[in-house]
């Protein structure tokens, strides 16, 4: 029965939307034709829009990697004042929604941004100067907001890496460039693909940069929702094909040379030893440089908090905001119609991570016990929908249930469900990897049953590690904007789609307040993961 239940929801929520859009590409009018294909290829700006994807999404990648990757060794091999609080500040922008994080930047550095007008005004420049704009605009972006992933995955490979191998190559005399190349960085390669992977599928997946900060700049994502938008289905369909197939394929690259390169520590996990910062010059410099990281790092946040506050429609030629109020707030909390999308978020996101937590408890259960080919089927029906951009998952599921689920305030929920089953599964699956197997063989030699000890064994040690990534799938439900702007309908509108639409009317301080809610619901929820995650909790022991 429960494997009934779980190829059911892979099936009708994985398999067959796919499988749907990759035939009706081919089949837009009930007949064979590969004329959208031709279409898209033949025509510059179908070219200049996979190529465009795809380019940016590889340099996105590096700029992060770039980024991120020397700041995770500058605060895991050094020790020097303020450490702690410029590493915790260092990972800020992932409470930043895509949506929050692209308009912060458009306050900041666009053509009326603060910083760009202030630029102006000090050299005496003619035009605003950065005016964020093009693919420069978007990979800057990207990099802000991505740099995270390769930061967090890097921290945590070098907390695991054995600090006794790294001493045994300076014993057989090795530089700091050979230790580096030839030894801790092959050992990093998980962690490195990992990130990578996680990058490169996110700035593919981007709608909000290239839709606010593109201009003229095409992309697959953004030409989907155009082509959906103009009613051009069959080339939406083609779009959305190539945008899955380009994103598969990298993540099959990726996992090709990950699995050409193992390396694995045979030391005795002795941890890198910090080196400290004596030098008082040093000292001095390296608090320059990290207030000067602080500010880049916290401005955006900080901005969308003052913009909170500006009176709507009367902020336009001035350098800053003019006037100030609190009316933002007052009437989001006191009319209902501006209270309605925090609460069809809330209740989206909730229902959504409810059933993936519910679902994937049944899921991880049923793998962990079945073998062979079956399951190697499910393992992949699993991971479809993480590594498909969220334009993908949400058109695939608005076709093919057009005549059932369309216009309806059901899809989006069920949308935010099929994106999140990988999230969830995996962290479900850590916590069962975490677990002594012996736990399990005692319960049954003390005679208990397999539900019994499931309900009473299983589900206790598990389920911290299982809530704590349910809690993950509901923030990324919370400020989904990717896949909400393709199916929602006006009654169940969520935070990021009423943040565009009071941007569109100008806005620009109600906008804000929702956005810094929306910060505010996903910061509440990281706390709660974290102590949900807190080590120590023996359920058993309770």
């Amino acid at each position: 029965m429960i494997a009934l239940i779980i190829f059911i929801v892979l099936i009708v929520g994985v398999l067959y939307p796919n499988a749907y859009t990759f035939i009706g590409s081919f089949f837009p009018d009930g007949g064979f034709s590969a004329g959208a294909y031709v279409r898209f290829f033949s025509t510059p700006s179908g070219r200049e829009a996979l190529t465009n994807s795809i380019t940016i999404s590889f340099a996105t990648v590096i700029l992060s990697a770039a980024i991120g990757v020397p700041l995770a060794f500058v605060f895991h091999r050094f020790d020097f004042p303020g450490r702690r609080v410029l590493r915790a500040i260092a990972s800020a922008p992932v409470l930043l929604p895509p949506l929050v994080g692209v308009i912060s930047f458009l306050f900041l550095y666009g053509e009326s941004g603060i910083v760009s007008r202030t630029i102006q005004n000090t050299l005496g420049l003619a035009e605003p100067w950065p005016n964020l704009r093009g693919i420069w605009a978007i990979l800057i972006v990207h990099a802000y907001t991505m740099y995270v992933y390769f930061f967090m995955f890097t921290s945590a490979g070098l907390e695991r890496l054995d600090g006794a191998m790294e001493e045994a190559a300076e014993t057989l005399g090795a530089s700091w460039i050979a230790k580096l190349t030839r030894v801790t960085l092959p050992l990093l390669v998980p962690s490195m693909v990992g990130a990578a992977l996680v990058t490169f599928m996110s700035s593919m997946a981007s709608f909000s940069a290239p839709y606010i900060f593109g201009g003229g700049v095409r992309v697959l994502s953004v030409e989907i929702f155009n082509s959906k938008l103009n009613g051009n289905t069959p080339m939406a369909l083609v779009e959305t094909v190539l945008l899955a197939s380009s994103s598969l394929a990298v993540l099959f690259l990726l996992r090709w040379y990950e699995g050409r390169h193992k390396y694995s520590s045979v030391g005795k996990g002795v941890a890198a030893q910090r080196v400290p910062i004596t030098s008082g010059l040093a000292k001095a410099v390296a608090g320059v440089i990290g207030a000067g990281v602080v500010l880049l790092l916290i401005l955006p946040h900080l901005m969308v908090l003052l913009m909170s506050f500006v009176k709507d429609g009367t902020w336009t030629t001035q350098l800053l905001p003019p006037v100030y109020t609190s009316e933002n707030y007052l009437k989001v909390f006191t009319d209902p119609t501006f209270l309605e999308p925090i609460q069809n978020s809330l209740w989206m996101a909730g229902v959504a991570t409810g059933a993936n937590l519910a679902w994937g408890l049944m899921a991880t259960v049923w793998l962990r016990r079945t073998r062979g080919p079956l399951r190697r089927f499910a393992d992949i029906l699993i991971v479809i929908p993480w590594a498909l951009p969220g334009t993908v998952v949400a058109l695939a599921m608005l076709e093919s249930f057009s005549r059932v689920l369309a216009g309806t305030v059901a899809l989006l929920p069920i949308v935010y469900f099929v994106r999140n089953i990988p999230l969830v599964v995996r962290a479900i699956d850590a916590s069962f990897a975490q677990m002594d197997p012996a736990v399990e063989e005692a319960a049954a030699t003390l005679g208990a049953g397999t539900m019994y000890t499931i309900r009473r064994v299983v589900l206790p040690l598990v389920l911290p590690g299982a809530l704590a990534g349910s809690l993950l799938a509901f923030i990324t439900a919370l400020g989904d904007f990717v896949s909400s702007i393709i199916v929602y309908v006006y009654s169940n509108r969520p935070i990021s789609i009423e943040i565009l639409s009071q941007l569109r009317i100008s806005n620009l301080g109600t906008a804000s307040a929702y956005a810094v809610l929306l910060v505010v619901l996903i910061a509440i929820t990281l706390l709660a993961a974290e102590r949900v995650r807190a080590p120590g909790r023996d359920p058993l022991v309770q």
